[in-house]
């Protein structure tokens, strides 16, 4: 008996090839420009800290450290703020209240990051500089990640790192706030008819059953913050040097690569550095990406709550 052909599942499997091939030219490529630059350099090409096209010289140590040090910031004060604000929406705002700041929210992820940027330099600049870093350095500077060491400069890791919390903010809301509104309304009322308050239905059902989805929306926030790069250059400044503040100047990963690719694409030794860099920042985000993945799982097959 002739079978009819499945047409639909042909074509769904076809897109879904495609966009898998699409990841591995991607991948392929970067990696075959870096390979000559890798292979040079080996392991103090992570390690080393002098970067000069001169010499042929190539080290990434400050750029992953700042890098680092910006993404961890960013995620510190842009986690709590989404989070909560993803709780109010979903259960205490009302339907008037939640529509409105729902879309408000989620139009802010289309606004261009050059934007964002210009936002950061004209208006958060001055703010940071003349209120925020003093009143930080004046009070905690007895702790050296506290202390401001260019005063009146108002740029630096800090200043990159709120821009960033805003920019990855609507992600983060949005999709936790979805995760929690599917959890079934079955849920809540159990643990209410049990005598559960409403803030210990949240606390111990809500948010364990929807951390899948809060752990999806941390891993794109996370990955949008290691990725950004227009208003990290305008924002960050320009020091190759390890951060020793969160006021501290740097160079990330990304804003390396815009500032130097449009003059070194032309030079193969030069291109090949900089797309290792690319290849290394790949590398790190399969490599968080992986990490949060494997901490969601254990939480989920032993049953504890994040």
């Amino acid at each position: 008996m002739n079978q009819s052909i499945d047409f639909p599942k042909i074509g769904f499997l076809a897109v879904s090839m495609l966009s898998i091939l699409s990841v591995f030219l991607i991948f392929g490529f970067i990696f075959h420009t870096a390979a000559p630059v890798l292979a040079k350099e080996g392991f103090s090409f992570l390690t080393g800290t002098t970067w000069s096209y001169a010499d042929h010289e190539y080290g990434v140590f400050t750029f992953i450290v700042t890098t680092l040090v910006m993404t961890a910031i960013t995620l510190i004060i842009a986690c709590p703020l989404s989070i909560c604000t993803a709780v109010f929406l979903a259960e205490w705002a009302p339907a008037w209240m939640d529509r409105p700041i729902s879309s408000m929210i989620e139009l802010l992820v289309g606004i261009p990051s050059v934007v964002y940027g210009l936002f950061g330099f004209y208006i958060l600049e001055k703010v940071f500089r003349y209120h925020i870093d003093p009143f930080i350095d004046a009070t905690l500077g007895f702790i050296p990640i506290f202390a401001d060491p260019t005063p009146n400069s108002g740029s630096g890791i800090l200043l990159a790192s709120s821009v960033l919390t805003i920019m990855i903010l609507p992600t983060i809301t949005a999709l936790t706030r979805e995760a929690m509104v599917k959890v079934s309304l079955d849920f809540r009322e159990a643990s209410l008819s049990l005598g559960a308050t409403k803030w210990e239905t949240i606390r111990k059902i809500v948010l364990p059953i929807a951390f899948p989805g809060i752990l999806t929306a941390v891993i794109l926030g996370l990955m949008r913050a290691m990725g950004e790069t227009m208003a990290v250059v305008m924002l960050i400044g320009n020091v190759n040097s390890v951060p020793k503040s969160i006021f501290s100047d740097g160079v990330a990963m990304t804003s390396k690569i815009l500032c130097d690719i449009g003059y070194y694409v032309s030079f193969p030794e030069p291109k090949s550095a900089l797309f290792a860099i690319g290849a290394v920042l790949l590398l790190m985000e399969f490599l968080f990406v992986a990490s949060i993945r494997l901490v969601g799982h254990y939480f989920g097959r032993k049953g504890l709550k994040p």
